[in-house]
Formats: structure tokens, C-alpha cells, sequence
């Protein structure tokens, strides 16, 4: 049966994802529990079947309780990685939430293989919250056909398939930081963004460029950086060396925000006397830095909070199938000024002529 024709039954099945897969109803069955006795190839091409063809498991969704009646249901959280203090903030509000709700957590890192998925699939549960990382829409389809709802966390792109997210107002917080660094003087501005394709990178940079624009400033030197501290210096140094350098950068992250520090430090440039410096994220290493960093705060660990929030209430939502849209959720950004930040220095003046005196007799 062509694979049109499959898409126009109303409830397709698991024979439907088999024939498109070229596999038995047996096999589509264990991919979708999250069997590890199937090799790569075959579960790829189940995967891909069951986007094509629509389908999605009836009846309620397999129960996230364990076996021991005294134990709590489980929800995953899935990372890609959990070093740094922006991922542990996001830890806190999920498990502060999650204990809220008498439900446990279990972490999943999303490594470049995909296989975080099949873990899902093999350990039954209320849903994931996923955290920077892009799910493709196979990998949704999969999940969606085996009713484990999902909330995104700070999508990076945007999402391949319907499904409900949490962020923050990166547009205007990017703009709060231009308008703070307008105020004090400045006019000749730099940016270091993180990646170039990245939602957020990118609405942080477009509030800061609309600041700059309305104020009738020239616009400023973009440089990107990957999110990375070390990148983050290069590029600062790079500033730094120009004809007309900049008298103060935005940095799209904290930690980027110190790589410029450094930079500036190499430089032999004094913070804020010469530079100014402002963040996004307002990680604790943005206080501890020297001089205390000016930052736009977003609220990390609150944004894991509602993120367990709403999966927990999204039995509500029917999920891609339904005609209402999912949530979205953006809580507020703000910015927090500290040290790192002050008026723009003076533009040096003309070098004094020297006064001829007539010669003496």
C-alpha cells in the first residue's frame, strides 16, 4: 500500500508502519518499547515509518509508576550535558517541582547517537522535559506515538513538531542590554553571539540591534563565539585590535562575557574604565567575576520549574493532532547591573600643538 494512501487513515496501525518499514509488526512493536535487540538500520527505518504514516499508540500511555506501589511515577529530564552551573540551575527547578508533585526524576543525556530516545521508550513515564537539545521530528513522531509527552526548554531551533516549550523574553532582554549601554554614553558597541543558527543567539542580538537603530547608532560589529569562553577572547581580541574599537561589547551568555574580561585583561584594558561588559544568563560566576558582572537575568531555574509544570498538565493538550496550539511559555528577563559597566570614557582629544618660541639672539 503507497504511503498516501496510509496517511489518509484516520488511525493507522502498527501493520501500516511495518509495511512502510519494510519490517514485521513484531519488530515495530519492540522499537517502540525501546528494545536494544534491534539493529540500528531496521530502527531507523521504524522511526521514519512511523512519522510517514502518522501513527500513534490508542489507549492510555503505558503507566509511569514503577512496579513498587509505595514508589513515585518518573519523569525524565534529557540534557546533553550537565556540567556548568546553567545546567544545575535547571536541575534545581525541575526537582524542586518534580518533589513538589511526589514525582522522581531521571537524567538522560542526549549524546550525538540519538539512542536517548530508545532510553525513554524502555523506562515508562509521565514525559520529558528536553533541555538545549534538538529533537528531530522523527525522534517527536516516536515519542508522540508512544504517548511520552515532551516540553522543550530553550528550543534552539524551532521545534520540527508541535510541542509545547519554555523560554525567555530573549528579544527583550537583548534590547534592555543596549538601552542600559546607550544611557551610559556609549556608541561604538560589539556583540558576541553564540550560535549562529540559534534561536535565542539570534533574538538577543535582534532586541540589542533594535536598541541601537531607534537611537540612531551605527550598527555594531557581530561576532560569533559558540558559546565558548576561549572563542569568546578570540573574537574580543579581534575587537580590540581594530582602528576604532569598541567601548563596550554585549555578550550573549555569561561565560562568553568572561572571555571578553580576559581579553580585555590581555589588552590592557581596565573594566569598566575602559570596557563595559554585559552578559545574558546571570550564572553565579557572573557575580563572582572581577568587577561583578552587569548581566540580563533569565530565570533558569524557574524555566525547569514550569517546564515540569507543564508536562505534568499536558494530558490537557492532544498533542500535534489537536487544532489548538501547544503552549508556549516565555517568562521575563531583567536586567541586573553591577560593576562590570559605567559611562563611556572620553573620545581622547586633539594632540596639543607645540608652541614655537623665536629663536634668541
Amino acid at each position: 500500500m503507497p504511503p498516501a494512501e496510509l496517511q489518509r487513515n484516520k488511525q493507522p496501525t502498527l501493520s501500516d508502519v511495518a509495511v512502510v518499514a519494510g519490517t514485521s509488526v513484531p519488530t515495530v512493536s519492540k522499537v517502540l518499547r525501546g528494545g536494544t535487540d534491534v539493529s540500528p538500520a531496521t530502527r531507523e527505518r521504524v522511526m521514519d515509518a512511523v512519522r510517514e504514516v502518522g501513527y500513534a499508540r490508542s489507549g492510555p500511555r503505558p503507566s509511569a509508576r514503577p512496579s513498587a506501589p509505595e514508589a513515585p511515577p518518573l519523569i525524565h529530564l534529557v540534557v546533553n550535558h550537565v556540567d556548568g552551573s546553567w545546567a544545575n540551575r535547571v536541575l534545581v527547578g525541575v526537582e524542586q517541582a518534580a518533589t513538589a508533585a511526589n514525582v522522581d526524576v531521571v537524567i538522560a543525556i542526549a549524546r550525538g547517537d540519538g539512542e536517548w530516545v530508545s532510553r525513554l521508550l524502555r523506562r515508562p513515564s509521565q514525559g520529558a522535559v528536553v533541555v538545549l537539545v534538538d529533537p528531530t521530528s522523527v525522534q517527536l513522531a516516536v515519542l508522540s506515538a508512544a504517548r511520552i509527552p515532551v516540553v522543550l526548554v530553550t528550543p534552539m531551533s524551532r521545534p520540527a513538531a508541535a510541542v509545547p516549550s519554555v523560554g525567555v523574553t530573549n528579544w527583550e532582554g537583548g534590547r534592555s542590554a543596549a538601552e542600559h549601554l546607550l544611557a551610559l554614553g556609549h556608541r561604538r558597541l560589539g556583540v558576541v553571539g553564540g550560535g549562529r543558527d540559534h534561536l535565542y543567539s539570534t533574538a538577543r542580538i535582534d532586541g540589542f540591534r533594535s536598541a541601537l537603530r531607534d537611537a540612531g547608532v551605527e550598527e555594531c560589529e557581530v561576532a560569533y563565539a559558540d558559546w565558548s569562553r576561549e572563542q569568546a577572547a578570540r573574537q574580543a581580541a579581534a575587537m580590540f585590535a581594530a582602528e576604532a574599537p569598541p567601548t563596550a561589547v554585549f555578550a550573549c551568555s555569561d561565560v562568553m562575557a568572561l572571555g571578553v574580561i580576559d581579553a580585555a585583561a590581555e589588552a590592557g584594558l581596565r573594566i569598566p574604565a575602559d570596557l563595559s561588559v554585559v552578559g545574558f544568563d546571570d550564572v553565579p560566576e557572573a557575580e563572582w567575576a572581577s568587577p561583578p558582572l552587569t548581566t540580563v537575568r533569565q530565570p533558569i531555574a524557574e524555566m525547569g520549574a514550569e517546564a515540569v509544570g507543564l508536562l505534568l498538565r499536558s494530558q490537557t493538550w492532544q498533542g500535534p493532532r489537536s487544532r489548538s496550539d501547544p503552549p508556549r511559555v516565555d517568562l521575563s528577563t531583567s536586567l541586573v547591573v553591577r560593576r562590570s559597566t559605567a559611562a563611556a570614557p572620553e573620545p581622547p582629544g586633539p594632540t596639543p600643538r607645540a608652541t614655537r618660541f623665536p629663536p634668541r639672539d
